[in-house]
């Protein structure tokens, strides 16, 4: 467990924050400046409706029963029903770190002080995060409008003492158990709390923080890729050169050629061919890396800048404004995440093909340069990595169906008083499955190219590219069963032992 403890509430937070406490179980508490707003938000509430007056969320129906008022002893009732009808989902369970982030994440908004729950509520969700109970989230059911109603609602049974949940030993319970075993007591919903519970972009949102911090690393260790393999295929530097760059300076363009350029310097098998080669220039995926890995970057960066607005955005409604009015609005739209999600889905595709040819180029002894076929030890009785190509082509296919974005769909609900959803959650979940399959595409490319600079010994390879095939070890020799190699470097891309490995021999990459 991490020793950092995130508040919320507070200044807002950065996806390091989420991942911190979604992925290594940090404790997080509320900001100290929370609790009054809390507090101020909720006694307007309280107010507002012992008033008299038609209050959504309070006094009324949701949805397309937003007219149909509800008597004052039925307002508990109210807020109770909502929660177990709308935890309406289907499928697998969602990822433990992805209920941990939502559950954050609302936790978030609601210490904002603009939803008008009781401060205990906001307390209730923040000690079921720091017991490391999970409740169960069933994979389908949001449309990502009104926010990720479903998911949310599966989390917030838990809180009434009700549906299933994960403790911190793994063990999956009823939640009246697990809650107990945490030592608290199951939540009275007052006016509107049941409504602040579910409504929100916060499952989304989790899922673009983790992969925010996730598509950072992979684009550092497409660097690292690439770079191993240009050399390992003979190419050249050249058209790296900041002075080339700086004709078209994208960002991310530029980050990437710097790192390619470190990554490739000091390499004997660079400069064994740096003169005298007739080859005037190399192939597309060699030459064009930055440009196809910095415009990931480039996308990246984007996604950050939509995900740093929303971290530090009050997605409820009604929401309750600093003047006293409870205002119906449709912050909870998740369209920009969802734009934002499909986006990096795109960018993940284009990384993992270029990858993908890269490794292809390797294994074809037409194309490789003095290479053997497929890179086995006596091609012909050996296949060498050949099949292993074949398990990159079959990610990108997947990858490139993953593109196709979710954001432009929408299926009416509630009577077509929600005529219009993001698919938001569809997007930021699409968008995991495809950042797993990069790993394992970087993971294919990464163990070709260090079994290929091997090769060309007795020239030995950068600093850092030699740092790199010496944490994969790709012990050369009589066919065997690839696949366990490729897993394990698969795991070295996601933990970040790759990149780490590069950077000990020249320092952080950009």
């Amino acid at each position: 467990m991490s020793e950092r403890t995130v508040l919320v509430g507070g200044p807002a937070l950065a996806p390091e924050d989420v991942v911190l406490v979604a992925r290594a179980g940090a404790p997080a508490e509320l900001h100290p400046d929370a609790k009054a707003r809390i507090a101020r938000a909720h006694e307007r509430i309280v107010r507002l409706s012992e008033s008299g007056a038609a209050v959504y969320g309070v006094s009324t129906g949701f949805g397309a029963l937003s007219t149909t008022r509800i008597a004052r002893e039925q307002w508990t009732a109210l807020q109770h029903s909502l929660v177990r009808s709308h935890a309406a989902g289907m499928g697998e369970p969602v990822a433990r770190e992805v209920v941990r982030a939502m559950m954050l994440l609302r936790a978030r908004t609601l210490a904002l002080g603009y939803s008008g729950v009781h401060p205990r509520t906001v307390a209730q969700v923040l000690a079921l995060l720091n017991a490391g109970v999970t409740p169960v989230v069933p994979e389908y059911g949001s449309l990502g409008a009104s926010g990720d109603l479903a998911p949310l609602a599966h989390c917030a049974l838990v809180l009434l003492g009700e549906g299933e949940a994960v403790d911190a030993r793994g063990r999956r319970l009823p939640g009246g158990e697990a809650l107990a075993q945490a030592g608290l007591e199951p939540l009275e919903l007052g006016p509107k709390e049941g409504l602040s519970l579910i409504n929100g972009t916060d499952g989304m949102l989790g899922m673009l923080c983790l992969a925010c911090v996730d598509l950072e690393l992979l684009c550092r260790s497409a660097d690292v890729a690439a770079a191993m393999s240009v050399e390992a295929l003979l190419g050249t530097d050249s058209a790296f050169d900041p002075a080339v760059q700086a004709l078209r300076p994208h960002a991310g363009q530029a980050a990437s050629a710097a790192n390619l350029m470190r990554l490739m310097a000091g390499s004997e098998i660079v400069a064994s061919h740096r003169e005298h080669d007739n080859r005037v220039q190399d192939a597309y995926s060699m030459r064009c890396a930055p440009q196809v890995l910095g415009a990931a970057r480039d996308v990246l960066a984007h996604a950050r800048g939509v995900v740093a607005i929303e971290l530090g955005s009050a997605v409820d409604n009604p929401s309750v404004l600093d003047d006293g009015r409870l205002v119906s609005n449709g912050n909870f739209h998740g369209i920009p995440l969802g734009f934002a999600a499909d986006f990096m889905a795109i960018a993940a595709a284009e990384i993992g093909a270029i990858a993908e040819r890269r490794v292809d180029r390797l294994l074809d002894v037409t194309r490789s340069i003095g290479l053997p076929a497929f890179l086995g030890a006596s091609p012909g009785v050996d296949s060498g990595l050949m099949i292993a190509q074949y398990t990159a082509a079959a990610l990108v296919a997947e990858n490139r169906r993953l593109a196709a974005p979710a954001s432009v769909d929408s299926i009416p609900t509630s009577g077509m008083q929600e005529d219009h959803v993001s698919m938001g959650w569809s997007a930021a979940r699409k968008l995991r499955l495809a950042l797993a399959n990069l790993t394992r595409i970087l993971a294919v490319e990464l163990l070709c190219s260090a079994r290929a600079l091997q090769l060309r010994a007795p020239l030995e390879a950068a600093p850092a590219t030699a740092a790199v095939t010496e944490l994969i070890d790709p012990r050369p020799g009589p066919d065997r069963s690839p696949a366990p190699e490729l897993e394990r470097v698969a795991g070295l891309v996601a933990s970040g032992a790759i990149v780490e490995a590069a950077e000990r021999a020249i320092g952080a990459l950009g």
